[in-house]
């Protein structure tokens, strides 16, 4: 089994938001680089609080490490290629796909996979062939979207609180964005909100298959960075896997209800601290 605990760190997955989940590899070169990323780090910072304090008719000045730090950046980008990062999927699932899910993992989206989903809810008796035709007609797969959508399964790669509006949205409903996102029948749309239960994935995500490799090293650097008592952004993103992700990806399934589930980002995983809470406030 695929684990993100320190205990089965030869796993190799790596939280982005904790340094005791980075490798050796990992961890030595960014010791490596411990004068040029916190030389880095506060003068941007030095910069920006006076920028802010500034008429600001003057532009920004040039970090005269940002030469080095990008290459840095560049450098973590490419060891972060051969990696795998926990991350964190919302949704809502009946108790019958989540026993498929864990049985045959996740697929990217497409619409052979969106047309399967809604057959097996009328050989199941939560609605119509008339309503699984109708939804499939609805869906935003069927537009100029299609090529945007399609191919991809979306995460987050920091926890996020499921109150959150941006996560909010996609447990609300049961079908992901090709069931609801366009649906404007209210029955369909009532429907759609009682089927399944709120659901989070925590998803070891090789990042050979995404395109994220860079939003990582940005991460991955922000959290050196705080160890050194700097203040970066979060650097928190959204990524996606263009490659089936067999059952040993899935570390772990939260439902609504279970003590974890509601605890996500607040107490959960251990050691997560969500560094944007009150960050404005300390500006």
């Amino acid at each position: 089994m695929i684990s993100a605990s320190g205990a089965d760190r030869d796993a190799g997955v790596i939280d982005v938001w904790d340094i005791d989940t980075f490798d050796n590899e990992l961890r030595g070169d960014l010791d490596a680089h411990t004068d040029l990323i916190r030389d880095y780090m506060i003068t941007s910072r030095r910069q920006s609080c006076e920028h802010e304090a500034s008429d600001h008719r003057m532009p920004y000045l040039d970090n005269p490490h940002a030469g080095e730090f990008l290459a840095l950046k560049e450098h973590i980008m490419r060891l972060m290629e051969a990696r795998t990062i926990r991350a964190w999927h919302y949704t809502r699932m009946t108790d019958a796909e989540l026993d498929t899910v864990r049985q045959t993992g996740i697929y990217p989206s497409s619409l052979e996979n969106i047309r399967s989903r809604f057959d097996a809810q009328v050989v199941a008796g939560a609605f119509s062939q008339e309503v699984a035709d109708r939804l499939f007609a609805d869906s935003p797969y069927q537009s100029d979207q299609f090529d945007a959508r399609s191919g991809k399964f979306w995460m987050t790669s920091h926890p996020v609180d499921i109150e959150d509006g941006g996560v909010a949205v996609f447990m609300e409903s049961w079908g992901g964005e090709a069931a609801y996102f366009w649906q404007q029948d209210a029955g369909l749309q009532d429907m759609l909100k009682q089927m399944g239960r709120p659901r989070v994935l925590e998803v070891a995500t090789p990042l050979s298959h995404s395109r994220h490799t860079y939003s990582a090293a940005e991460a991955v650097v922000a959290t050196y960075g705080r160890t050194l008592g700097c203040q970066p952004d979060k650097h928190a993103f959204d990524l996606y896997s263009q490659q089936p992700l067999g059952p040993a990806h899935i570390l772990t399934i939260h439902s609504e209800g279970e003590p974890d589930f509601g605890a996500i980002a607040r107490g959960y995983p251990v050691g997560f601290i969500d560094v944007n809470l009150g960050r404005w406030d300390e500006e």
